[in-house]
């Protein structure tokens, strides 16, 4: 019992709905930016290379083999170069807005941090009256007459 009250602790806390939160947000972020290079950005790029689909650009390693009666059927082994650099290209992007947004919140925590210590320092305290310090007088010559 205890084992699963330290698991609802453990999982109610509040930096773990933020981190599950932020990794659903980032897996929707990882899909927009595929599409983005695959259907946006590598089209013109695959044009200016003959019209061809950039994830489609490979270079064949091993050619397939037709089956033949002691043989089965293999297929061709390619090296798809094409399809790496788009995936290059998606990291890039998200890890380059990533560190924008990292930054962001550093600069945000680095201005709130400056607000905090910059807090004006307390008052000096007010000079006495002329009240008080006639009453200090007095004080002062009592103690003497004692």
């Amino acid at each position: 019992m205890k084992l699963i009250q330290e698991f609802k602790e453990f999982a109610l806390k509040g930096n773990v709905v933020d981190m599950a939160v932020g990794v659903i947000i980032g897996g929707a972020f990882g899909k927009i930016v595929t599409s983005f290079v695959n259907d946006i950005l590598m089209p013109p790029i695959g044009l200016l290379l003959g019209g061809k689909d950039f994830s489609e650009l490979s270079v064949m390693l091993k050619p397939a083999v037709e089956a033949t009666e002691t043989t089965p059927a293999a297929e061709a082994v390619l090296w798809k170069w094409g399809a790496f650099v788009q995936t290059c290209i998606d990291f890039a992007i998200i890890a380059f807005c990533i560190f924008m947004f990292v930054k962001l919140i550093n600069s945000l925590s680095r201005k709130r941090a400056k607000a905090e210590t910059a807090a004006p320092a307390p008052a000096p305290a007010p000079e006495p009256t002329a009240e008080e310090k006639l009453l200090t007088e007095i004080r002062d010559l009592l103690k003497e007459k004692r």
